[in-house]
């Protein structure tokens, strides 16, 4: 069986749990065959902790939750030194960050330096403490989640650290059949219990899989469309002065290349072998939303990123 025959398994399996939010569902398979970290806003008990518990399950690697509170120290994060009067020496208590999947549920409620110190280890996959470094596992992947509701007592993560995040998804409440879907599901797994996981996926696997998204074939025009779009977040008054009046900042070269890796990922996904511009059309919204920063003209006119990359999108054609 192919590597993508088992990934389209898993996430067969997973849109069995995690009713109503394929999105979120595919976003969180593409982060982990890209390689990075997402983060997920939305109201609560839209099943954002459910998936990536869900995803847990299915791999072979140990998950661990932190739940961000105003209270929590880096060390609560990243670990501390302990002293050890026995020997007279300090040992390093490894923290919650050293699991392979990591959920930072609402990260937002934290202040400045624990966010640091969990970005820190999401950007450079090490914790320093003191004057040493801890390596962290190579088959690590963080998800944090924001609640967009509440604004009192929470600290917004800052756009240079939000950079940090390979994608940044919105998702919204599940519609009327998909409610109905998850109540008779809840009430089956409080009757019967959870199923047992039918795909489990060891770190190999992963890795494999990302090999096979790095050889996947784009071509010339689609990686050109790739990079005008990129480049239109920097420059859009030569496409569209409004565009221009709206955007204080674009996208950085990170961008580019996670928007490179998560349009390969979701082909592979699909069971292709080649990147389309659709692929790049449909990930860019989750890819550029949290790396486009707007004037504060657009936002007194209502304008949101979204709004900004449909734009971009509708003016920067795909060349032949």
């Amino acid at each position: 069986m192919s590597l993508q025959h088992t990934f389209g398994e898993l996430r067969s399996q997973l849109a069995k749990r995690i009713i109503g939010q394929e999105k979120l569902v595919d976003r969180l398979l593409i982060a982990l065959l890209a390689d990075g970290h997402l983060l997920v806003e939305g109201a609560p008990g839209l099943a954002k902790t459910t998936a990536i518990k869900a995803l847990a399950e299915h791999l072979e690697g140990d998950f661990h939750r932190i739940q961000f509170t105003p209270d929590l120290l880096p060390s609560d994060v990243t670990g501390s030194e302990i002293y050890r009067a026995e020997t007279g020496q300090f040992d390093f208590q490894h923290g919650p960050i050293f699991h392979n999947l990591v959920l930072a549920d609402e990260i937002n409620r934290a202040p400045a330096k624990v966010q640091s110190a969990l970005l820190e280890a999401m950007g450079e996959r090490q914790v320093s403490v003191g004057m040493r470094t801890f390596p962290l596992d190579p088959l690590f992947m963080v998800m944090a989640t924001q609640n967009p509701i509440e604004q009192e007592g929470t600290y917004p993560l800052p756009e240079a650290q939000l950079d940090r995040f390979l994608m940044h998804v919105v998702i919204d409440y599940p519609s009327a059949d998909a409610e109905k879907a998850i109540l008779h599901l809840a009430r089956n797994d409080y009757r019967q219990g959870q199923p047992a996981v039918e795909v489990r996926l060891s770190a190999d696997q992963v890795f494999q899989a990302r090999r096979e998204i790095g050889d996947i074939y784009m071509a010339e025009p689609v990686e050109q469309y790739l990079l005008a779009l990129v480049l239109a977040t920097r420059n859009p008054q030569s496409l569209d002065p409004e565009l221009a009046r709206w955007t204080a900042f674009g996208a950085s070269p990170r961008g580019t290349i996670a928007l490179d890796r998560c349009a390969r990922a979701l082909a592979w996904l699909d069971g292709r072998d080649y990147v389309s511009p659709d692929d790049v059309r449909q990930i860019a919204f989750d890819v550029l939303r949290h790396r486009i920063l707007l004037t504060f003209e657009a936002e007194a006119e209502g304008m949101t990123a979204d709004m900004v990359i449909q734009r971009l999108i509708d003016h920067v054609p795909v060349t032949a």
